[in-house]
């Protein structure tokens, strides 16, 4: 078992967003409410919060062009959130495809009540259709959202992840800025309860997903 850390809700509400991924690009968040959280030690791949975060009020369209609402589709069930974009090239395709190879050591019934919410920080370019195509890729049970991008930004700041609108670079590429935070939440509470960093691995994700789905703690 990997080590896990316990942090204070408090901490989060305070700089109010982890760091920001550029998904292979590197620079700042342009917004002063964003913070990078430091604590001077290696990060860990999971924090478990000793306050949950409630799960975020999101009505969105999903890959099908159908309305999905994620507190009441998720309800009850175990459930990854992940923000992120189809066009980049490092941390969102590794994170997803890390997320599937845990999910298929799963037992059938297990991997059936698994949710695995992937949410565009790039509507825009992220329509319904190319969406669920790169997810299908991945695994075809995940769910991917799109909509207006102030309503994705909105939603991620209430689990403490900041995102910013994509931006064009001075080489033609479009990068969006987004945390690259995967947040777990239990089926027991409907709260997310375990912070996954970037630098969670597959093995991490296999080792904790059956805690995960029966709603304890990894």
């Amino acid at each position: 078992m990997h080590s896990k850390k316990t942090v204070l809700a408090a901490a989060f509400a305070a700089v109010a967003a982890l760091t920001l991924s550029a998904c292979g690009s590197g620079g700042d968040s342009a917004d002063d409410s964003v913070a990078e959280v430091s604590t001077g030690t290696e990060a860990k791949p999971a924090t478990v919060l000793d306050q949950p975060f409630t799960k975020p009020d999101l009505v969105l369209t999903d890959t099908h062009g159908k309305k999905y609402d994620l507190r009441e589709q998720t309800k009850g069930k175990p459930t990854l959130i992940y923000f992120g974009y189809t066009n980049c090239p490092d941390v969102c395709p590794l994170t997803m495809s890390n997320i599937a190879i845990a999910k298929r050591a799963l037992p059938e019934a297990d991997q059936d009540k698994l949710q695995v919410v992937f949410v565009t920080t790039d509507p825009e370019r992220d329509t319904p259709a190319s969406l669920g195509s790169w997810l299908k890729a991945q695994d075809p049970d995940f769910t991917g959202l799109t909509g207006d991008f102030p309503t994705i930004q909105a939603g991620a700041r209430q689990i403490g992840i900041g995102i910013d609108p994509p931006k064009k670079e001075k080489d033609g590429t479009i990068v969006s800025m987004h945390g690259a935070q995967v947040i777990a939440f239990s089926p027991k509470t409907d709260k997310g309860y375990v912070l996954y960093s970037e630098d969670t691995t597959a093995e991490d994700y296999t080792e904790d997903l059956p805690e995960l789905v029966k709603g304890e703690t990894p």
